[in-house]
């Protein structure tokens, strides 16, 4: 039994063409299974890359979606959101800085999912409250998928790890509690639930199937046992 049928409508071949690293739409799916966020609401998809999970959250969810990311081209991504029988009545790609404030009224979205980008501009204590929620309305809820690790372990990485990555990579991933206390510093904010995904491995066993170089590059790590360290941490918020 397929247990990402909203995944499963894709095409292999797209997913591999545009996933930049763990299967980010195993992580959106399982990350919004029971969620109250209705059809045809304003969704903000912040960090989308290449786009593939807007087009999932729009044309899967039939939520209003606006795709932000700083490093991908919005005609980019238009076109594929076209290729996928989306318009700009679905979808509005949008190129911008998540860190230096978002082109957008207050409170002018009913939710925000973020899947595997939340970790890169996060962690700074204000950003949360002061990047990020003046654009979610009361009630709006904020969905986050990102890495991260079982224990933190900076004081002394795992060899596994180094395999692949420097340790100031590594400084982008920390575990629950890191992160649990991060955000309750945030006023106005209810932690709704913070848990380890399921779907971790398998949407590792994706990327790895993946031809390019950054797969590749993170193969050493994962087949010298990496993920006895890292997992992939979903967050669920609620704006006061």
């Amino acid at each position: 039994m397929n247990t990402f049928p909203k995944t499963g409508s894709f095409p292999t071949s797209i997913i591999q063409s545009k996933i930049m690293g763990p299967n980010p739409l195993k992580l959106c799916e399982e990350l919004l299974e029971g969620s109250a966020i209705a059809p045809g609401s304003v969704v903000l998809d912040l960090g989308s890359g290449t786009g593939i999970t807007s087009c999932m959250l729009a044309r899967e969810y039939g939520f209003l979606t606006y795709a932000v990311d700083l490093w991908s081209e919005p005609g980019d991504n238009m076109r594929f959101f076209e290729e996928m029988g989306l318009s700009n009545r679905d979808i509005c790609p949008i190129k911008a800085d998540a860190t230096q404030g978002l082109p957008f009224a207050t409170g002018f979205f009913d939710a925000v999912v973020s899947i595997d980008s939340y970790n890169y501009f996060g962690r700074d204590p204000e950003y949360l409250g002061a990047k990020l929620l003046p654009y979610v309305k009361a009630g709006g809820m904020i969905n986050l998928a990102f890495p991260g690790m079982v224990r933190d372990c900076h004081d002394d990485l795992p060899e596994c790890l180094l395999a692949s990555w420097t340790p100031e990579q590594l400084e982008y991933m920390h575990d629950m509690n890191w992160w649990h206390a991060l955000i309750s510093q945030t006023k106005d904010i209810e932690i709704i639930d913070m848990h380890q995904m399921a779907c971790t491995a398998e949407a590792w066993d994706d990327w790895l199937a993946c031809d390019n170089e950054y797969a590749r590059g993170d193969r050493a790590a994962i087949e010298a046992g990496a993920l006895d360290y890292l997992n992939t941490i979903a967050v669920v918020l609620r704006r006061l």
